[in-house]
């Protein structure tokens, strides 16, 4: 079977992955909890809990929506930065211009989201407090340390120099409580009333964010450097890259707790484990042995994700699903709410997939 190569055009897994992450964030497990809260078969109990987030302590499959996100910013990124470098090597200035510019617009983005924003208040503003602010620092950091470190030392270095300098005074000033813990005193002094959920913390944990962005960006320079006459060897590195690395974080965790809502560095090792494995899994099946059918309409979200990501989370569809079919509710009764859900990310589908159609897609 003739395999594909990466330079044949976009890296097709990495869309569809991406894409299954936006579908599982801005589609199904939005119905499927919708669906949860009127019925309650005894099959859906595990479920449901495996799409919330762990309270504190442990991991649950949604707590690696958000890694995974990361993940695929940076495996994108030594595709898209390539041509930010001189033919002598040199970077551009506009190239800095470039990187600032977006991750400014990610972060005002992720005020809109979930910084209260559109609400017109400054009492109620949130500075920092949003996944797309989380990807906007962890790019920053990850294209600096992309342009000014082109070896795969120097990156590795500069990876660990990070989970380093996040996770020593993590471990010695202060304890794994939600409130005791190093990174929530930093969040307390920067961001003081302008915090949001006080269970999360950003800014000191703005350092293993962008280890996990890092992990993408070693995940996508072993897909782009890999031998094209070789691509089923890159997906084996792959997964066993993944696998030390889940067993790194698992190992890790003895002392260093898997708290996803602080970024602990053994979450940021098991979360970017499992986001290698899935990237494998999914680099074999796509690129490799080129079976996409049944998977490519993930690329309707995963092309577009960011818009996927801003209209799933701040533009109300059911009030259309609503409009059109009131008549609906004396009929389906406590799973009218469950058919709004439904309609309002269905329409969402279908304006993407209009879009996708028409090539239409946001760059940042």
């Amino acid at each position: 079977m003739t395999q594909k190569t990466v330079s044949s055009g976009r890296l097709g897994s990495l869309d569809i992955l991406r894409g299954l992450d936006l579908f599982m964030l801005v589609f199904a497990q939005p119905v499927i909890v919708a669906l949860g809260a009127v019925w309650h078969p005894d099959w859906l109990a595990p479920l449901l809990r495996q799409l919330d987030h762990e309270v504190w302590e442990g991991f649950r499959c949604w707590d690696l929506v958000m890694p995974l996100f990361l993940f695929m910013t940076g495996a994108a990124m030594p595709f898209s930065m390539s041509k930010f470098r001189r033919a002598d090597g040199g970077v551009d200035r506009a190239a800095y211009v470039k990187i600032v510019r977006r991750f400014l617009v990610l972060f005002l983005l992720g005020m809109v989201v979930q910084g209260n924003l559109l609400w017109f208040r400054a009492d109620w503003l949130r500075v920092y407090t949003n996944t797309l602010q989380a990807i906007a620092t962890g790019y920053l950091v990850s294209a600096l340390i992309i342009l000014h470190c082109r070896g795969w030392r120097g990156q590795l270095v500069a990876t660990a120099a990070l989970l380093l300098v996040y996770s020593v005074p993590m471990s010695l000033a202060g304890d794994w409580s939600m409130t005791g813990n190093f990174a929530y005193r930093v969040d307390e002094l920067i961001l003081g009333r302008l915090r949001g959920d006080l269970s999360y913390t950003w800014v000191w944990s703005s350092l293993t964010f962008s280890v996990t962005v890092m992990l993408g960006v070693f995940a996508g320079r072993i897909i782009k450097e890999g031998p094209r006459d070789r691509m089923t060897a890159t997906a084996l590195r792959l997964a066993l890259i993944g696998a030390a690395l889940v067993a790194a974080g698992w190992l890790w965790s003895f002392h260093t707790p898997v708290i996803k809502r602080i970024w602990t560095g053994s979450m940021t090792l098991l979360s970017g484990g499992y986001c290698f494995l899935l990237m494998a899994l999914f680099y074999w099946i796509v690129d490799v042995r080129g079976h996409s059918r049944g998977l490519g309409w993930l690329k309707i979200y995963g092309m577009n994700s960011i818009l996927a990501y801003m209209l799933g989370e701040v533009v109300n569809f059911r009030s259309i699903a609503q409009s059109l079919t009131f008549g609906l509710e004396p009929w389906l009764g406590d799973f009218y709410g469950v058919w709004l859900t439904f309609a309002n990310f269905l329409i969402l589908f279908f304006l993407l997939r209009h879009l996708y159609r028409h090539r239409i897609f946001l760059k940042i």
